[in-house]
């Protein structure tokens, strides 16, 4: 009898030990992406648009739209022009009022 609780004694305390591990892991930031709700990691706009507009004959308009896109899709492409279709349907089918495409 005395092993059966001290068996069950030490079940409980290595229970208590594993459950505390997980809750101390780290946590990250994610968010939910367009219609498909893929989990991404956080973005920060206003460095990745300031990189993908560097180059642009006009930052500030380039700048305005890329924080747009950014803020809807989560998402900026690599690189300072082209490789829209990284981010998706909702990078890439996102347009102006005159059916232009809107993200730089």
């Amino acid at each position: 009898m005395a092993h059966r609780l001290l068996l069950l004694l030490l079940l409980l305390i290595s229970l208590a030990l594993v459950s505390s591990d997980i809750e101390s892991g780290e946590e990250t930031t994610v968010v939910a992406k367009g219609n498909n709700r893929r989990l991404l990691d956080f973005v920060d706009c206003g460095q990745e648009c300031k990189r993908r507009c560097s180059l642009h004959s006009r930052p500030n308009v380039c700048n305005r739209a890329c924080g747009t896109c950014c803020q809807r899709c989560k998402c900026v492409p690599p690189g300072t022009h082209g490789n829209r279709e990284v981010c998706g349907s909702c990078y890439t089918d996102m347009t102006t009022h005159r059916n232009r495409t809107k993200c730089p």
